[in-house]
């Protein structure tokens, strides 16, 4: 069963003040949750060339009524001139946490 619960990832580079960008996006009750992975390498081309950027990845726990104004937010906040920003269906789950999520991001 879908809930209307969704996950978002993006990343960050490991300069950024991933925290900061965390308690804005849950203060704002964009997102109930943001979590940080640890330091990685992400290898990728950007503008015809193949870089490799220190980064982390940025988990939000939101809902789909709240992503379109998650993603003007971190666009907002970003240091990238093109964030990554995935939405992923959430199709199942501890109703208890869901419902958690919904009541943490309502706008």
């Amino acid at each position: 069963m879908k809930s209307d619960c969704v996950l978002v990832w993006t990343t960050v580079s490991a300069d950024t003040d991933w925290r900061r960008v965390a308690s804005i996006l849950v203060a704002e009750r964009l997102a109930a949750c943001v979590s940080a992975s640890a330091e990685m390498e992400s290898t990728y081309r950007w503008e015809g060339q193949v870089e490799t950027s220190r980064e982390r990845q940025l988990v939000i726990k939101t809902t789909a009524a709240r992503v379109a104004a998650l993603e003007a937010r971190v666009r907002g906040l970003h240091d990238y001139a093109l964030p990554e920003f995935l939405v992923v269906p959430v199709i199942g789950g501890s109703e208890a946490y869901l419902n958690w999520i919904r009541e943490s991001s309502a706008g």
